[in-house]
């Protein structure tokens, strides 16, 4: 159950169906951002997504999914491939650029729901991939 929640999550990711990828979350959902703030529910979960689309343009590939024998936690492993689409702020300026990142995301499971997803990559390597 909790891989299929995982699957599902990704793949209305990469077809940008937000409305099912924000319904495979909580409503109290806890969202830790990469190298950032630790935001709470899901609507500050949608304004992030909002953000994040207007921005980037990305991907997942490559996606391994493992889950704790009880169902309550996941990890995920796989690579982001991403266009930079529009200057976000504090960040280099946007001109098309790809990139390719592997990333790591953490998951705890509740109700079939989503209640915490924790995502790191390496931001210096996507600095330095998107100042060329």
């Amino acid at each position: 159950m909790t891989k299929n929640l995982i699957n599902e999550y990704y793949d209305a990711f990469n077809r940008q169906d937000m409305k099912t990828f924000l319904n495979c979350l909580s409503d109290d959902v806890v969202h830790d951002i990469n190298q950032g703030a630790s935001q709470h529910g899901k609507e500050a979960f949608t304004t992030f997504m909002q953000h994040m689309n207007r921005c980037y343009k990305e991907t997942v590939k490559n996606l391994v999914i493992m889950v704790s024998e009880d169902g309550a936690s996941a990890a995920a492993e796989f690579t982001i491939e991403g266009t930079y689409l529009a200057t976000d702020s504090g960040l280099p300026e946007a001109k098309g650029q790809h990139y390719s990142l592997p990333v790591g995301a953490f998951f705890r499971i509740k109700n079939n729901k989503i209640t915490r997803v924790t995502n790191y990559y390496n931001l210096n390597d996507w600095l330095q991939q998107v100042k060329k």
